[in-house]
């Protein structure tokens, strides 16, 4: 868990706050027995998880994609190669929404807006040297030519929120998953 405890505040009022500013459906489906808190959800987020990204078309048209989500300081990062259609959306317009789903067992659904940790034409946000750090922990040092093949996100989520049926399963899973380790 790389979360200080502000930003696992910080993450606990926008999930408070996203589902109270739900429709009257989705909070019938989830509510509080139903979901994680900010820490078991940064407990349960580690390495990549795949996301279902969605971005916007010029012609506004929304456009879906699969990239490696990571969960860090209670924000999702995620790249992709700069050339490609999604990076054009996002340098148009960063409005976008994601989805983490692992079966019928737990849903992260967020939407937000991106930042552009390492733009090819101008200074790296301040977070970039860290996250660069981990990718290549993660990865691999040599994995891409991590300043010229592809551009890593942010996500700035504005709503949040997390579906878990069965939160005594997701937690066994991931102690089991650290026990074997």
């Amino acid at each position: 868990m790389r979360e200080t405890p502000e930003e696992l505040d910080e993450l606990q009022a926008l999930l408070d706050d996203s589902l109270s500013r739900s429709a009257a459906h989705l909070r019938s489906i989830i509510n509080t027995e139903r979901t994680l808190t900010a820490q078991q959800l940064t407990q349960v987020l580690t390495g990549m998880c795949t996301l279902a990204l969605s971005t916007v078309t010029a012609k506004g048209e929304p456009r879906i994609s699969g990239v490696d989500g990571h969960f860090l300081h209670g924000k999702w990062h995620f790249g992709t190669a700069r050339d490609a259609a999604k990076a054009r959306h996002l340098a148009a317009r960063s409005a976008v929404s994601a989805a983490h789903m692992r079966g019928e067992d737990l849903g992260v659904f967020t939407h937000g807006r991106v930042e552009t940790l390492n733009p090819r034409d101008s200074e790296p946000a301040a977070a970039w040297p860290e996250l660069l750090g981990y990718l290549k922990d993660f990865y691999g040092d040599d994995f891409f030519d991590w300043d010229n093949d592809v551009v890593y996100y942010r996500l700035h989520p504005h709503w949040m929120t997390v579906f878990a049926p069965d939160t005594a399963k997701l937690t066994a899973a991931r102690s089991e998953r650290v026990n074997k380790g």
